[in-house]
């Protein structure tokens, strides 16, 4: 991050904290409709337009270590495999065999020279080519370089590495273009995997990547813990375009530092700036971070059914050298999973609300505007032809996008803006 995108971050924070209202010019967020969160149609178009046309989070690199190992990965609802090359190059294949679709791969992860169908033996390498077959003479001009497994995208940032289920995604770096360069803030390639868990949750996946997307809950569900340290009120919100956001967050004071890394070192060569903020960004559509310079947290939200999902959380860190991860991680852990046990608290609740003839809409105000952004993005990605209209977002925040590496522009600014494309008056 440059000084001057840092400075326009701490001049927002302090806009934000004076401020007696949303920026002239901010536009009243429509309703976000609650049939969005329980209609199968609409769940239909999100999981073919978004869930298999993004670029999500599979594995970090430390989960394949060596050539041959793999790992089997179905969080997008299909079954997939991550394996190592030897090579050295990590890549992600449908677990089906090109033969009769049988699983390649049976235990959840291993090592091995390739990989062979337990059907009918066929086998392939590490590079997903079909190497070998059984009773090859009994089939007619099989062409064995035309069966090998087929591939899906796969990419990485640093050891984080990534898929696409669409083989016409553009670049994984293009994708996440300013949620990368935050990332590649913290060395990426030099964070170790921590530890891992995951928590299913009854409830529709975006009421849950909705409450992660805003602070405005802090003083309700986070009175001892959060909102201790944290000024909500302050928080400086950047929209980015293709749904990515980040919120910058100041303490309530300026010497308070976090107990929970007290012992821990540092990624060397990270900024220490972001030892005194809390930044926090979305990769779209479901990856949350609130990095840190002692190594950070991802939470990716996974939709399961339509009222269930999956909340994983994977914790990276500076490599520690041999023997066991340091005690104070223990700490950390528990403390961040205690906080995120005050997040989930509702989201049961709340889809049943949804479900009921109780809720007709979410209103949304100006703190929760990253909430209005992320669904502005989702009816793009499927397009506002194919959505009924009671369950549209209409686009009204555009003026209130940056462009990645801009840093957050004055609001005044902002309104000029707003005020300029605004129709003229008949």
């Amino acid at each position: 991050m440059t000084v001057s995108e840092r400075d326009a971050i701490e001049a927002r924070q302090a806009y934000e904290s004076a401020r007696k209202g949303p920026p002239e010019g901010f536009p009243r967020l429509p309703d976000i409709p609650g049939g969005r969160y329980v209609d199968p149609a609409f769940n239909a178009l999100e999981t073919t337009h978004l869930w298999h046309k993004s670029w999500v989070y599979g594995i970090h690199a430390d989960e394949v270590p060596e050539p041959g190992s793999y790992r089997q990965w179905d969080r997008l609802g299909e079954p997939l495999f991550f394996i190592r090359g030897e090579d050295g190059v990590v890549r992600c294949f449908y677990n089906t065999c090109r033969h009769r679709g049988a699983p390649v791969v049976t235990d959840q992860s291993g090592t091995s020279r390739g990989v062979t169908c337990k059907y009918h033996g066929w086998t392939y390498n590490t590079r997903g080519e079909l190497i070998n077959l059984r009773d090859r003479r009994d089939f007619v001009d099989l062409d064995m370089s035309c069966r090998g497994l087929i591939e899906v995208r796969c990419e990485a940032l640093g050891n984080l590495i990534f898929v696409n289920l669409d083989p016409a995604a553009m670049p994984l770096r293009d994708y996440l273009g300013p949620v990368a360069r935050t990332l590649d803030d913290m060395a990426p390639e030099k964070l170790k995997l921590v530890h891992s868990d995951s928590i299913e949750v009854a409830c529709n996946v975006k009421i849950l990547i909705d409450a992660f997307l805003e602070v405005y809950h802090l003083k309700s569900i986070h009175q001892n813990t959060v909102d201790r340290f944290l000024d909500h009120r302050g928080s400086c919100i950047t929209l980015w375009p293709g749904g990515h956001s980040r919120m910058v967050t100041p303490f309530k004071r300026d010497d308070w530092k976090d107990p929970g890394v007290k012992g821990l070192p540092m990624v060397d060569g990270v900024d220490p700036w972001y030892e005194g903020t809390n930044l926090s960004v979305m990769g779209y559509p479901n990856m949350v971070s609130p990095v840190s310079p002692y190594g950070i947290p991802i939470l990716l939200f996974w939709p399961k059914t339509l009222t269930t999902m999956v909340v994983d959380v994977h914790w990276f860190g500076p490599d520690w050298g041999d023997g066991p991860r340091p005690e104070r991680w223990d700490m950390r852990i528990a403390n961040f999973h205690a906080i995120l046990e005050e997040d989930l608290q509702f989201a049961d609740k709340i889809q049943r609300s949804v479900q009921s003839a109780g809720l007709r809409g979410f209103p949304l105000n100006y703190q929760e505007r990253r909430i209005y952004h992320w669904h502005e993005e989702l009816d793009r990605r499927i397009g506002a032809a194919n959505i009924p209209q009671e369950l549209r977002v209409p686009e009204v925040l555009g003026d209130f996008v940056d462009q990645p590496g801009e840093g957050p522009r004055d609001p005044q600014e902002r309104a000029r803006s707003a005020a300029a494309s605004a129709p003229a008056a008949s």
